[in-house]
């Protein structure tokens, strides 16, 4: 490794790799090297990994974004400012600068964003933090979105992110990293997608821990469904298949995807990993269950909030609404009983707040809870967390809300915007010590720093101002979704 200054007078360092040399930043306590090629693709074909350079690297700056139409969630982390192409197969890499005798842990994030938006550029995932305060390696990685990555059952997004494990499994060493040692981590779309991974026969022994935070489990699709959406997107964009798709702008692509995603229902499984095909041939759920790859998976409290604190529609739930809403879930027989295990558990809560948590659970809780049942089960290694911690922006109204614990999980609490949506206590660092412990800890030794998960004691790491081992949180909400 040398170093020496880049012409604009930054600190700059070169490494060697299999593929050639790279020249990425000097942080002083972190090395990072941005906008690594990885592969490159044609439109709905596979990747093709990369496996040389002819001439010095430069990893100075970012590489460009999958095409994408930024949402809520991308606008607040403060993406959206690099070029768009399909040309995007990019990663990052942060590494430690001190010198170490051993091979570090490896720890590769998959960004979320519904399969449709986000990026591994995105401010909030920048690994610096975490690689020096942790002694680990962080890999941050793009894949295709959209009808560009998940049209029908190509699955050529989760094909990207095999091919990025293949990336670091070759040339992860060069950066001080152990490729024997590379734990998956993700939020949301990206926490799903690390299911789908541990369903993936060609991703077997790229990847050796498994960490899904919030993952979308009821965005995984099978075969007909992903069929069915296939269709939905060339009648929108009124081509007659594939082969048309070809000759669409990726403008006329992204107008057509839009038109699929205003129908929130067909929207959300219109673009995922697909089950049932040459890439994922079992169930996902089924196929991850029997994965013995340590897995740590859990969600925040009030996932939902995110969505609607600020909607004016669902900021003010009359008793009749949300009886309703409770009935449809739940039937006229448990309808009562289930307002009232909810209002127990949340006695604070008005309307708005326990129809996001019935939502909460059966989109992001009930699924995760029985993913880990399955695996249990079957007698995989198995951990659960629960995130309670509340914001304190906004009055508080967004609670232990979806993706609030990303900057946790970096440890990036400065970073701009993040006070904005955490709020500004004290507090926030300890919770960070501890967020970001449970999964370096799982990236370091395989297991979690608490007892394993099973339908008995259903052990839960919570993680809040005082972070602590519970059992079976909520019983009584739990049973009724059994």
């Amino acid at each position: 490794m040398t170093t020496s200054q880049s012409a604009a007078g930054n600190p700059t360092t070169v490494v060697s790799t299999p593929f050639g040399d790279v020249r990425g930043l000097d942080r002083n306590a972190t090395h990072v090297f941005k906008g690594i090629r990885f592969a490159t693709a044609q439109r709905f074909e596979a990747p093709v990994l990369i496996t040389d350079w002819r001439t010095e690297l430069d990893a100075t700056i970012y590489g460009a974004q999958c095409h994408q139409t930024p949402g809520m969630l991308e606008r607040t982390f403060g993406s959206g400012s690099l070029p768009m192409t399909e040309d995007c197969l990019f990663l990052n890499v942060f590494m430690p600068s001190a010198h170490a005798d051993v091979l570090r842990p490896v720890l590769v994030w998959i960004h979320g964003g519904a399969f449709v938006n986000g990026s591994g550029a995105t401010p909030w995932y920048d690994g610096s933090e975490l690689a020096s305060r942790a002694d680990v390696v962080v890999v941050t990685v793009n894949y295709r979105l959209g009808a560009f990555g998940y049209l029908g059952d190509l699955n050529l997004g989760t094909r990207d992110q095999i091919a990025a494990l293949q990336w670091v499994h070759d040339a992860i060493a060069s950066f001080g990293g152990d490729p024997g040692n590379v734990t998956i981590f993700g939020e949301s779309a990206g926490g799903s997608a690390v299911v789908a991974l541990l369903a993936t026969p060609p991703a077997t022994g790229l990847f050796h821990r498994a960490f899904a935070m919030s993952p979308s489990i009821t965005q995984l699709r099978n075969a007909h469904r992903a069929s069915e959406a296939e269709s939905q997107f060339l009648a929108a964009a009124r081509v007659s298949d594939r082969e048309q798709a070809l000759s669409l702008t990726p403008d006329q692509m992204l107008d057509a995807q839009q038109l699929l995603l205003r129908d929130v229902g067909a929207g959300f499984s219109g673009f995922s990993p697909t089950s049932g095909t040459s890439l994922i041939p079992m169930p996902i759920r089924r196929a991850a269950a029997a994965n013995p790859v340590p897995l740590v998976l859990g969600t925040t409290r009030d996932e939902m909030q995110m969505f609607t604190a600020f909607s004016p529609s669902l900021a003010q739930i009359d008793d009749a609404t949300l009886e309703a809403m409770a009935r449809a879930r739940f039937g006229d027989e448990l309808v009562a009983t289930a307002l009232e295990a909810y209002r127990s558990a949340r006695p604070t809560a008005n309307n708005s707040q326990l129809a996001a948590a019935i939502q909460t659970d059966e989109t992001f809780r009930v699924p995760a809870r029985l993913l880990a049942e399955d695996r249990a089960a079957a007698g995989m290694p198995t951990w659960m967390y629960w995130f309670t911690w509340a914001s304190t922006a906004f009055g508080g109204v967004l609670g232990s809300c979806h993706a609030i614990d990303v900057p946790f999980a970096f440890h990036n609490l400065n970073k701009k915007g993040v006070a904005a949506f955490t709020g500004e206590s004290p507090e926030r660092t300890q919770v960070a010590d501890a967020y970001s412990e449970a999964i370096v800890g799982l990236a370091t030794t395989g297991r979690a720093g608490w007892s394993q998960f099973d339908s008995t004691r259903r052990s839960t790491l919570q993680v809040d101002v005082v972070t602590a081992v519970i059992d079976d949180p909520e019983p009584e909400i739990r049973l009724l979704w059994e």
